[in-house]
Protein backbone atom coordinates (compact mmCIF):
# COMPACT_ATOMS: atom_id res chain seq x y z
CA UNK A 1 0.00 0.00 0.00
CA UNK A 2 1.23 3.66 -0.75
CA UNK A 3 2.12 5.92 1.70
CA UNK A 4 3.82 8.60 0.50
CA UNK A 5 2.31 12.13 0.08
CA UNK A 6 2.51 12.44 -4.04
CA UNK A 7 1.56 15.71 -5.58
CA UNK A 8 0.78 17.38 -8.97
CA UNK A 9 1.74 20.60 -9.81
CA UNK A 10 0.30 21.68 -13.39
CA UNK A 11 1.65 24.95 -14.57
CA UNK A 12 -0.57 26.84 -16.73
CA UNK A 13 0.67 30.60 -16.19
CA UNK A 14 1.22 31.43 -19.96
CA UNK A 15 -0.33 33.39 -21.77
CA UNK A 16 0.31 31.09 -25.21
CA UNK A 17 0.53 33.91 -27.43
CA UNK A 18 2.10 31.63 -30.08
CA UNK A 19 -1.27 29.95 -30.28
CA UNK A 20 -2.81 32.64 -31.86
CA UNK A 21 -6.09 32.39 -29.42
CA UNK A 22 -8.16 35.03 -28.03
CA UNK A 23 -7.83 33.14 -24.64
CA UNK A 24 -4.60 31.11 -23.13
CA UNK A 25 -3.45 28.46 -24.54
CA UNK A 26 -4.19 26.44 -21.61
CA UNK A 27 -8.04 27.31 -21.43
CA UNK A 28 -8.41 26.98 -25.39
CA UNK A 29 -10.68 23.88 -26.82
CA UNK A 30 -8.81 20.19 -27.34
CA UNK A 31 -10.28 17.34 -27.99
CA UNK A 32 -13.86 18.45 -26.69
CA UNK A 33 -13.00 19.99 -23.44
CA UNK A 34 -10.01 22.96 -22.40
CA UNK A 35 -6.89 22.17 -22.82
CA UNK A 36 -5.90 22.38 -19.23
CA UNK A 37 -8.99 20.00 -18.63
CA UNK A 38 -7.12 16.75 -19.97
CA UNK A 39 -3.96 17.10 -17.22
CA UNK A 40 -6.23 17.97 -14.55
CA UNK A 41 -8.25 14.04 -15.19
CA UNK A 42 -5.15 12.12 -15.81
CA UNK A 43 -3.53 13.27 -12.31
CA UNK A 44 -7.08 13.27 -10.30
CA UNK A 45 -8.52 10.07 -11.52
CA UNK A 46 -4.69 8.48 -10.95
CA UNK A 47 -4.61 6.34 -7.06
CA UNK A 48 -1.69 7.13 -5.91
CA UNK A 49 -1.93 11.10 -6.73
CA UNK A 50 -2.74 12.73 -3.49
CA UNK A 51 -3.57 16.37 -4.20
CA UNK A 52 -3.10 18.80 -6.93
CA UNK A 53 -1.70 22.22 -7.48
CA UNK A 54 -2.46 24.14 -10.55
CA UNK A 55 -0.19 27.38 -11.33
CA UNK A 56 -1.90 30.33 -12.88
CA UNK A 57 -1.55 33.60 -14.40
CA UNK A 58 -2.87 36.79 -12.55
CA UNK A 59 -6.66 37.10 -13.28
CA UNK A 60 -7.04 33.50 -14.74
CA UNK A 61 -8.97 32.22 -11.79
CA UNK A 62 -12.64 32.39 -13.11
CA UNK A 63 -11.25 30.83 -16.72
CA UNK A 64 -9.49 28.33 -14.52
CA UNK A 65 -12.81 27.46 -12.70
CA UNK A 66 -15.08 27.07 -15.75
CA UNK A 67 -12.54 24.71 -17.13
CA UNK A 68 -11.89 21.95 -14.31
CA UNK A 69 -14.04 23.37 -10.89
CA UNK A 70 -12.91 24.05 -7.86
CA UNK A 71 -9.12 23.44 -7.80
CA UNK A 72 -5.88 24.29 -5.92
CA UNK A 73 -4.64 27.23 -7.18
CA UNK A 74 -1.73 29.72 -7.44
CA UNK A 75 -0.92 32.97 -8.69
CA UNK A 76 2.13 32.44 -10.69
CA UNK A 77 5.33 34.75 -11.85
CA UNK A 78 7.13 36.50 -14.94
CA UNK A 79 8.97 33.52 -16.08
CA UNK A 80 7.99 29.46 -15.91
CA UNK A 81 10.76 29.04 -12.94
CA UNK A 82 9.10 31.62 -10.81
CA UNK A 83 6.17 30.33 -11.50
CA UNK A 84 7.11 26.54 -10.81
CA UNK A 85 8.77 27.80 -7.52
CA UNK A 86 5.50 29.58 -6.59
CA UNK A 87 3.76 26.18 -6.89
CA UNK A 88 6.43 24.78 -4.48
CA UNK A 89 6.13 26.64 -2.28
CA UNK A 90 2.32 27.05 -2.05
CA UNK A 91 2.71 23.17 -1.82
CA UNK A 92 5.24 23.04 1.06
CA UNK A 93 2.82 25.83 3.00
CA UNK A 94 0.09 22.97 2.91
CA UNK A 95 1.86 20.57 4.50
CA UNK A 96 4.81 19.39 2.15
CA UNK A 97 5.19 15.96 0.07
CA UNK A 98 7.45 13.60 -0.43
CA UNK A 99 7.27 13.44 -4.53
CA UNK A 100 5.77 15.84 -6.78
CA UNK A 101 5.37 15.65 -10.40
CA UNK A 102 5.66 19.04 -12.65
CA UNK A 103 3.56 19.11 -15.63
CA UNK A 104 2.95 21.08 -18.21
CA UNK A 105 -0.82 22.48 -19.29
CA UNK A 106 0.41 22.38 -22.86
CA UNK A 107 1.03 18.46 -22.76
CA UNK A 108 -2.75 17.49 -22.62
CA UNK A 109 -2.57 13.97 -23.06
CA UNK A 110 -1.06 12.21 -20.34
CA UNK A 111 -1.30 8.39 -19.14
CA UNK A 112 -1.00 6.57 -15.98
CA UNK A 113 1.37 4.14 -17.23
CA UNK A 114 3.60 7.31 -17.45
CA UNK A 115 2.42 8.92 -14.51
CA UNK A 116 3.82 5.04 -13.09
CA UNK A 117 6.85 4.78 -14.76
CA UNK A 118 8.05 8.08 -13.15
CA UNK A 119 7.20 7.75 -9.31
CA UNK A 120 8.91 4.01 -9.46
CA UNK A 121 11.77 5.70 -11.07
CA UNK A 122 11.93 7.78 -8.06
CA UNK A 123 13.12 5.07 -5.61
CA UNK A 124 16.52 4.89 -7.09
CA UNK A 125 16.65 8.67 -8.29
CA UNK A 126 15.81 12.18 -6.83
CA UNK A 127 14.59 12.72 -9.84
CA UNK A 128 13.31 11.22 -13.27
CA UNK A 129 11.73 12.80 -16.61
CA UNK A 130 10.10 11.41 -19.52
CA UNK A 131 12.21 11.60 -22.73
CA UNK A 132 11.91 10.29 -26.42
CA UNK A 133 15.10 9.99 -28.87
CA UNK A 134 15.58 12.59 -31.29
CA UNK A 135 14.94 11.26 -34.98
CA UNK A 136 15.39 14.04 -37.18
CA UNK A 137 18.36 15.07 -38.83
CA UNK A 138 19.75 17.60 -37.08
CA UNK A 139 21.54 20.61 -38.73
CA UNK A 140 23.41 24.26 -37.72
CA UNK A 141 22.38 27.12 -39.68
CA UNK A 142 20.67 30.53 -40.71
CA UNK A 143 18.60 30.84 -43.92
CA UNK A 144 21.00 28.44 -44.97
CA UNK A 145 21.66 24.90 -44.20
CA UNK A 146 24.69 24.55 -42.27
CA UNK A 147 26.54 21.21 -41.36
CA UNK A 148 24.58 18.61 -39.55
CA UNK A 149 24.72 17.71 -35.97
CA UNK A 150 25.09 13.91 -34.65
CA UNK A 151 22.19 12.86 -32.86
CA UNK A 152 23.44 10.09 -31.44
CA UNK A 153 22.71 10.22 -27.36
CA UNK A 154 20.14 12.89 -27.71
CA UNK A 155 16.46 13.28 -26.32
CA UNK A 156 13.27 15.43 -26.91
CA UNK A 157 12.81 15.56 -22.72
CA UNK A 158 9.12 15.98 -21.80
CA UNK A 159 6.83 16.54 -18.81
CA UNK A 160 5.77 15.53 -16.39
CA UNK A 161 8.94 15.10 -14.26
CA UNK A 162 8.87 13.76 -11.22
CA UNK A 163 11.06 14.90 -8.01
CA UNK A 164 11.58 14.22 -4.37
CA UNK A 165 9.98 17.26 -2.95
CA UNK A 166 12.50 18.44 -0.86
CA UNK A 167 15.43 18.27 -3.04
CA UNK A 168 13.61 19.57 -6.36
CA UNK A 169 12.30 22.30 -3.47
CA UNK A 170 16.11 23.28 -2.64
CA UNK A 171 16.83 23.65 -5.64
CA UNK A 172 14.71 26.38 -6.27
CA UNK A 173 15.24 27.63 -3.25
CA UNK A 174 19.29 28.25 -3.83
CA UNK A 175 18.80 29.28 -7.75
CA UNK A 176 20.75 32.46 -8.53
CA UNK A 177 18.43 35.39 -9.17
CA UNK A 178 18.23 36.56 -12.41
CA UNK A 179 19.35 33.16 -13.86
CA UNK A 180 16.24 31.47 -15.58
CA UNK A 181 15.45 28.17 -16.49
CA UNK A 182 13.45 26.72 -18.35
CA UNK A 183 13.89 23.15 -16.99
CA UNK A 184 13.48 21.54 -13.35
CA UNK A 185 15.75 18.59 -14.49
CA UNK A 186 18.33 20.90 -14.99
CA UNK A 187 18.25 22.46 -12.14
CA UNK A 188 18.55 19.39 -9.99
CA UNK A 189 21.84 18.22 -11.89
CA UNK A 190 22.94 21.79 -11.38
CA UNK A 191 23.42 20.70 -7.99
CA UNK A 192 25.04 17.17 -8.81
CA UNK A 193 21.90 15.00 -8.30
CA UNK A 194 20.95 12.28 -11.19
CA UNK A 195 17.69 12.29 -13.11
CA UNK A 196 16.58 9.15 -14.19
CA UNK A 197 14.93 9.16 -18.10
CA UNK A 198 12.36 6.77 -18.57
CA UNK A 199 10.40 6.24 -21.82
CA UNK A 200 8.69 9.38 -23.06
CA UNK A 201 5.04 9.16 -25.03
CA UNK A 202 4.19 10.73 -28.23
CA UNK A 203 0.67 11.57 -26.93
CA UNK A 204 3.01 14.25 -24.95
CA UNK A 205 3.95 16.31 -27.82
CA UNK A 206 4.01 20.47 -27.08
CA UNK A 207 1.18 22.93 -27.80
CA UNK A 208 2.27 25.91 -29.36
CA UNK A 209 1.20 26.62 -32.33
CA UNK A 210 -1.88 27.09 -34.16
CA UNK A 211 -0.57 24.03 -36.38
CA UNK A 212 -0.39 21.38 -33.06
CA UNK A 213 -3.84 21.80 -32.23
CA UNK A 214 -4.62 20.21 -35.38
CA UNK A 215 -2.09 17.50 -34.74
CA UNK A 216 -2.82 17.33 -31.24
CA UNK A 217 -6.67 16.78 -32.24
CA UNK A 218 -5.18 13.98 -34.55
CA UNK A 219 -3.70 12.00 -32.13
CA UNK A 220 -6.00 11.90 -29.33
CA UNK A 221 -8.66 10.90 -32.39
CA UNK A 222 -6.16 7.73 -33.31
CA UNK A 223 -6.27 6.49 -29.85
CA UNK A 224 -10.35 6.15 -30.05
CA UNK A 225 -12.36 3.46 -30.78
CA UNK A 226 -16.02 4.04 -30.89
CA UNK A 227 -19.00 2.36 -29.17
CA UNK A 228 -22.57 2.76 -29.02
CA UNK A 229 -25.05 1.12 -26.59
CA UNK A 230 -28.81 1.45 -25.41
CA UNK A 231 -30.79 2.12 -22.95
CA UNK A 232 -34.83 1.50 -21.75
CA UNK A 233 -36.85 2.98 -19.07
CA UNK A 234 -40.12 2.98 -18.28
CA UNK A 235 -42.49 4.87 -15.13
CA UNK A 236 -45.92 5.03 -14.30
CA UNK A 237 -48.45 8.31 -14.68
CA UNK A 238 -49.63 8.77 -11.54
CA UNK A 239 -51.94 12.12 -10.66
CA UNK A 240 -50.19 14.48 -7.98
CA UNK A 241 -46.83 14.00 -9.87
CA UNK A 242 -44.52 16.20 -11.09
CA UNK A 243 -43.70 15.81 -15.13
CA UNK A 244 -40.03 15.81 -15.92
CA UNK A 245 -38.74 14.66 -19.71
CA UNK A 246 -35.32 15.27 -20.67
CA UNK A 247 -34.86 17.45 -18.17
CA UNK A 248 -37.68 19.84 -18.65
CA UNK A 249 -40.62 20.05 -16.73
CA UNK A 250 -44.09 19.86 -19.01
CA UNK A 251 -47.31 21.01 -17.84
CA UNK A 252 -49.59 17.59 -17.57
CA UNK A 253 -52.20 16.20 -15.74
CA UNK A 254 -50.28 13.26 -14.14
CA UNK A 255 -46.48 13.14 -13.58
CA UNK A 256 -44.29 10.06 -13.97
CA UNK A 257 -43.70 8.10 -10.54
CA UNK A 258 -40.11 6.50 -9.55
CA UNK A 259 -37.71 7.17 -6.49
CA UNK A 260 -36.26 10.09 -8.27
CA UNK A 261 -37.89 12.50 -10.08
CA UNK A 262 -38.37 9.76 -12.50
CA UNK A 263 -37.37 11.35 -15.78
CA UNK A 264 -37.83 8.45 -17.63
CA UNK A 265 -36.20 10.19 -21.09
CA UNK A 266 -32.57 11.06 -18.87
CA UNK A 267 -32.82 7.47 -17.21
CA UNK A 268 -32.72 5.78 -20.54
CA UNK A 269 -29.92 8.14 -22.18
CA UNK A 270 -27.96 7.66 -18.80
CA UNK A 271 -28.08 3.88 -19.00
CA UNK A 272 -27.16 4.00 -22.88
CA UNK A 273 -23.67 5.63 -21.68
CA UNK A 274 -23.15 3.81 -18.77
CA UNK A 275 -23.46 0.66 -21.34
CA UNK A 276 -20.79 2.57 -23.55
CA UNK A 277 -18.64 2.61 -20.89
CA UNK A 278 -19.34 -1.38 -19.26
CA UNK A 279 -19.88 0.65 -16.41
CA UNK A 280 -23.35 -1.37 -15.18
CA UNK A 281 -26.47 0.39 -15.16
CA UNK A 282 -28.23 3.58 -12.89
CA UNK A 283 -29.72 1.10 -10.60
CA UNK A 284 -25.64 -0.02 -9.65
CA UNK A 285 -24.47 3.68 -9.12
CA UNK A 286 -27.88 5.22 -7.72
CA UNK A 287 -29.59 2.08 -6.24
CA UNK A 288 -33.37 2.51 -5.23
CA UNK A 289 -32.63 1.36 -1.85
CA UNK A 290 -30.68 4.71 -1.23
CA UNK A 291 -32.98 7.60 0.58
CA UNK A 292 -30.09 9.78 -0.34
CA UNK A 293 -31.67 9.57 -3.67
CA UNK A 294 -35.24 9.95 -3.02
CA UNK A 295 -36.76 12.82 -5.21
CA UNK A 296 -32.81 13.47 -6.83
CA UNK A 297 -32.80 15.44 -10.27
CA UNK A 298 -31.86 12.83 -12.83
CA UNK A 299 -29.70 15.17 -14.29
CA UNK A 300 -27.08 14.61 -12.05
CA UNK A 301 -27.47 10.73 -13.07
CA UNK A 302 -26.66 11.97 -16.21
CA UNK A 303 -23.90 14.33 -15.28
CA UNK A 304 -21.88 11.14 -13.36
CA UNK A 305 -22.42 8.70 -16.61
CA UNK A 306 -20.80 11.66 -18.63
CA UNK A 307 -18.10 12.08 -16.01
CA UNK A 308 -16.99 8.46 -16.25
CA UNK A 309 -16.35 9.06 -19.94
CA UNK A 310 -14.40 11.52 -19.29
CA UNK A 311 -12.46 10.56 -16.79
CA UNK A 312 -11.47 7.63 -19.18
CA UNK A 313 -10.71 10.19 -22.15
CA UNK A 314 -13.57 9.63 -23.80
CA UNK A 315 -15.85 11.95 -25.80
CA UNK A 316 -19.69 11.64 -26.44
CA UNK A 317 -20.65 12.30 -29.97
CA UNK A 318 -24.29 11.76 -30.29
CA UNK A 319 -27.66 11.22 -28.75
CA UNK A 320 -30.63 9.52 -29.97
CA UNK A 321 -33.53 9.55 -27.91
CA UNK A 322 -37.46 7.88 -28.30
CA UNK A 323 -40.23 8.70 -26.14
CA UNK A 324 -42.96 6.26 -26.38
CA UNK A 325 -46.33 7.69 -25.10
CA UNK A 326 -49.90 8.95 -26.24
CA UNK A 327 -49.70 12.03 -23.85
CA UNK A 328 -48.62 14.56 -23.20
CA UNK A 329 -47.47 15.53 -26.84
CA UNK A 330 -43.77 15.88 -27.37
CA UNK A 331 -43.66 18.38 -30.15
CA UNK A 332 -44.20 21.54 -28.40
CA UNK A 333 -41.35 20.78 -25.79
CA UNK A 334 -38.93 18.88 -28.66
CA UNK A 335 -36.56 21.85 -28.47
CA UNK A 336 -36.46 22.41 -25.03
CA UNK A 337 -35.37 18.91 -24.17
CA UNK A 338 -32.66 18.76 -27.03
CA UNK A 339 -31.27 22.27 -25.57
CA UNK A 340 -31.47 21.25 -21.88
CA UNK A 341 -29.92 17.65 -22.81
CA UNK A 342 -27.10 19.09 -25.15
CA UNK A 343 -26.48 21.89 -21.96
CA UNK A 344 -25.80 18.62 -19.85
CA UNK A 345 -23.91 17.04 -21.94
CA UNK A 346 -21.90 19.78 -23.05
CA UNK A 347 -22.83 19.50 -26.59
CA UNK A 348 -24.10 21.08 -29.54
CA UNK A 349 -27.73 20.76 -30.07
CA UNK A 350 -26.95 18.92 -33.32
CA UNK A 351 -25.69 15.90 -31.27
CA UNK A 352 -28.76 15.53 -30.08
CA UNK A 353 -32.08 13.40 -31.49
CA UNK A 354 -35.71 13.29 -29.72
CA UNK A 355 -38.50 11.96 -31.52
CA UNK A 356 -41.59 10.50 -30.44
CA UNK A 357 -43.95 7.65 -31.34
CA UNK A 358 -47.24 5.58 -29.81
CA UNK A 359 -47.75 2.18 -29.84
CA UNK A 360 -51.26 3.07 -31.45
CA UNK A 361 -53.11 2.55 -28.16
CA UNK A 362 -51.67 -0.65 -27.59
CA UNK A 363 -50.20 -1.83 -24.47
CA UNK A 364 -49.41 0.35 -20.90
CA UNK A 365 -48.41 3.42 -23.02
CA UNK A 366 -51.29 2.99 -25.49
CA UNK A 367 -53.69 2.96 -22.38
CA UNK A 368 -51.94 6.24 -20.99
CA UNK A 369 -50.58 4.69 -17.74
CA UNK A 370 -47.32 5.27 -18.22
CA UNK A 371 -44.33 6.47 -20.56
CA UNK A 372 -41.24 4.64 -21.74
CA UNK A 373 -38.03 5.88 -23.34
CA UNK A 374 -34.96 4.40 -25.30
CA UNK A 375 -31.78 5.91 -26.14
CA UNK A 376 -29.14 5.12 -27.68
CA UNK A 377 -25.48 6.89 -27.04
CA UNK A 378 -22.13 6.83 -29.72
CA UNK A 379 -19.46 7.50 -27.47
CA UNK A 380 -15.81 7.27 -28.50
CA UNK A 381 -13.17 5.78 -25.71
CA UNK A 382 -9.62 5.44 -25.51
CA UNK A 383 -7.98 1.79 -26.44
CA UNK A 384 -7.25 -0.17 -23.31
CA UNK A 385 -7.85 2.51 -20.70
CA UNK A 386 -9.19 1.14 -17.41
CA UNK A 387 -11.74 2.74 -16.26
CA UNK A 388 -12.16 5.40 -14.10
CA UNK A 389 -14.74 6.71 -11.88
CA UNK A 390 -17.44 4.55 -9.86
CA UNK A 391 -19.90 5.01 -8.11
CA UNK A 392 -21.47 8.57 -6.58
Amino acid sequence: MNTKRIVALIVAAGSGTRLGSAIPKQFAPLAGKPMIAHGVTAFSSHPLITSLTIVIGAGQEAMLAQAVGPVRAVTGGATRRESVYRGLEAIAADGGADLVLIHDAARPFLSHTVIDTLIAALDEDPGAVPALPVADTLARGIEVLGETVPRDGLWRVQTPQAFRFDAILDAHRRWPKGDDATDDAQMLRRFGLTVAMVEGDVMLEKVTYPADIAAAEARHAATLISRSATGFDVHRLELGEELWLGGVLIPHDKGLSGHSDADVALHAITDALLGCTGEGDIGTHFPPSDPQWRGAASYRFLQHAAAIITARGGVIDFIDLTLICEAPRIGPHRAAMRTRIAELLALAEDQVSIKATTTERLGFTGRGEGIAAQACATVRLPVGRPPVGGAA
